[in-house]
């Protein structure tokens, strides 16, 4: 296609995956009050009145401006269309990248959005499982005598920041598996930084997490450090298989492979025929003239 094709054609698929999000976004305005709920419920929420010295043990969420319902509502609605709709951006924005790649490149997409998805939703899920737990870890160092008052669009806030940093970091083992499928990384070199891995994702737990306390951290660096030991085991079982097909793989541009001496026998020997004579070889009159021509001719 010319340029603006290509422009035209990334014009229109765009507008597509725009419109799938904002007529999701419209519908799930309509369950907005369910959704709040469900992205509140982590919260241990207080039984008594606003303002009631409850300590540390719960809090009451409450909205702490006027506009504060109109944009809570919004943007989980526009959240839950973004999410809900992925299926239509995504399928749109694979078909305008498809017609360039080839069809070994296309396999590695198929298996790396097939393995991408299961691991964001176990973070997902994980981050919304210890959501309770941070919160109550956070909310238990509140005085006695003291009320606490959350703003619910902090609330929201929160919980998307947790399941978006737990589903994102569960993406890590599958990014080293691709740069390993490529060539890239060897599984050898990947064995030889776990020390430095682990003691870096344990660091990005610590600091990635919002509730910042040892719960989180311990939660979410766990069962990356379990998937980044399972992608070393996948990338030396690859790097065997590898071997097994091409031995000189890892030699560089300068280095020379091994060379086989073993002698091969040679059961019948076939004679080799004399070339033809060139024209300056030829003998008598013909090697003045050839066909007429001398021989440098």
């Amino acid at each position: 296609m010319p340029l603006m094709e290509h422009l035209r054609e990334l014009r229109n698929r765009l507008a597509k995956g725009a419109l799938g999000i904002v007529v999701v976004s419209i519908v799930a305005a309509f369950y907005s009050e369910e959704l709040m709920k469900f992205l509140s419920d982590p919260v241990p929420k207080c039984s008594t009145g606003l303002g009631t010295k409850t300590g540390g043990s719960c809090a009451v969420i409450a909205y702490t401006d006027l506009l504060s319902p109109f944009t809570t509502t919004v943007k989980v609605s526009l959240m839950a269309g973004i999410i809900v709709s992925s299926p239509i951006w995504l399928y749109q924005l694979w078909a305008f990248v498809a017609p360039g790649l080839h069809k070994h490149e296309r396999k590695y997409t198929y298996a790396f959005v097939s393995a991408a998805v299961p691991l964001f939703l176990g973070g997902a899920w994980l981050a919304y499982v210890i959501m309770p737990i941070s919160m109550r870890v956070l909310l238990g160092i509140t005085p006695e005598g003291s009320a606490n008052i959350l703003p619910m669009d902090k609330v929201l806030d929160f919980s998307v920041r947790m399941v978006l940093v737990f589903g994102g970091a569960f993406e890590l083992p599958l990014l080293l598996v691709m740069l390993n499928l490529t060539g890239i990384v060897t599984g050898r070199r990947m064995l030889k930084w776990w020390r430095g891995v682990v003691m870096g994702v344990f660091v990005f737990g610590a600091v990635a997490t919002p509730t910042t306390d040892p719960v989180g951290m311990i939660a979410l660096a766990g069962p990356i450090v379990v998937l980044y030991f399972m992608a070393v085991l996948f990338a030396l079982a690859n790097d065997r298989r590898r071997d097994r097909a091409n031995p000189d793989r890892e030699l560089s541009d300068d280095e020379a492979s091994d060379i086989d001496l073993t002698p091969e026998t040679v059961d019948t020997v076939e004679p080799v025929s004399s070339p033809p004579a060139l024209p300056g070889q030829a003998s008598g009159s013909e090697r003045d003239r050839v066909n007429g021509y001398d021989d440098v001719t």
